[in-house]
């Protein structure tokens, strides 16, 4: 048996605690900690009005969290009051994550809004129920179909983010991927589990067209 006399090598990377983040990121401004507000102002309000898109994280209750993206016509959530926001649940891939989170786990909510052409977004924390109140869902009818339950959220802390990360990332630069370069979802999913068939893109797209 050969055995090797080379050293073996450090990790390249090693676990900061929490002494190693005070040494390395200065203290907030007192700004940055005061812009942090309990309920939604007028502001937070003009944004959530103006948001087709956001993101929903919540937390399971082995400590898992999840992430999906939410979408709808310009401002989809409804501000129902300065601690109230209403999310309606659309048509997606049934694996309900994020609701199972809120019935199930924590019941923390947080939400990322983004509003396409402007860099700053919007984070709007607090507590998550659900609802499939008929009346509910009714008043909340777009694409021609009902939601099929309603998030509602307790609201206890908003606050904007500068436009740091989106101007680097440049998210809304006309300078676009062509879709063509990645397969279609369908297809992908065929790759990766062998189930169902490959379909193009276009394909894809039509089926979307009736499944908002």
């Amino acid at each position: 048996m050969i055995v090797s006399t080379r050293p073996i090598r450090e990790p390249l990377v090693t676990d900061l605690c929490a002494e190693d983040l005070a040494s390395i990121y200065a203290k907030p401004s007192p700004r940055v900690i005061a812009k942090a507000r309990p309920a939604i102002d007028a502001h937070a309000k003009k944004f959530i009005e103006m948001s087709p898109f956001c993101v929903l994280a919540t937390s399971g209750a082995d400590g898992s969290v999840d992430a999906s993206p939410r979408g709808g016509g310009i401002g989809f959530v409804r501000v129902a009051g300065p601690n109230q926001l209403l999310m309606p649940d659309r048509s997606g891939n049934n694996r309900i994550d994020s609701f199972r989170n809120v019935v199930e786990g924590s019941g923390f909510v947080q939400l990322l809004f983004f509003v396409p052409g402007i860099d700053e977004t919007l984070r709007v924390g607090g507590r998550g129920t659900l609802s499939a109140d008929p009346d509910l869902l009714a008043s909340m009818v777009e694409f021609g179909k009902p939601p099929r339950a309603v998030l509602n959220l307790a609201v206890g802390e908003v606050y904007f983010h500068c436009g740091k990360a989106l101007m680097r990332s440049k998210l809304w630069s006309s300078e676009k991927v062509q879709r063509s370069v990645m397969p279609s979802i369908v297809t992908v999913i065929h790759d990766q589990t062998g189930l169902g068939e490959p379909a193009s893109q276009e394909t894809v797209e039509e089926i979307y067209k009736t499944q908002l």
